[in-house]
């Protein structure tokens, strides 16, 4: 059954997603999915923090390095696969090694590719609900 959150504030995501970092701990994999600016790195930023793998202000968005470690050893992947166009430029970052690791895989954009989508798996839909509001839908899919 999904479960919605509200948020009127970057501090809020942040917060929201040490909550759901502490709800779903490593290993595991989580779709962050929202259009452009919709909150996606911010809540990352709260996931990373909760696990002790970064603090908030050292995580950025990894849209042109595609892949982001936070924690030594790594204890998150921030993967954006916005950029790719095909199946087969996704397989060539090496995300079935990725996805043995005993991290938390944060994926975003990685709807458009169902093909690679592993189970179990979160998925986190953020979306615009005012200037400073994100409505924020989790949903668990096990099988």
């Amino acid at each position: 059954m999904p479960r919605v959150y509200h948020t009127s504030s970057e501090e809020q995501t942040i917060a929201l997603g040490e909550q759901l970092a502490r709800q779903w701990p490593p290993p595991g994999v989580m779709l962050l999915i929202g259009d452009l600016g919709a909150g996606k790195t911010t809540l990352a930023k709260g996931i990373a923090s909760a696990l002790g793998a970064a603090r908030p202000e050292d995580v950025s968005s990894p849209t042109f390095p595609l892949i982001h470690e936070y924690g030594d050893p790594p204890l998150v992947y921030h993967i954006d696969l916005y950029r790719l166009d095909t199946l087969e430029e996704v397989r060539t970052l090496g995300l079935d090694e990725v996805l043995a690791r005993p991290a938390l895989i944060l994926l975003e954009w990685a709807e458009r590719f169902p093909e690679i989508l592993p189970l179990p798996r979160r998925e986190v839909r953020l979306e615009e609900a005012g200037e400073n509001e994100r409505r924020i839908t989790v949903t668990d899919i096990l099988e």
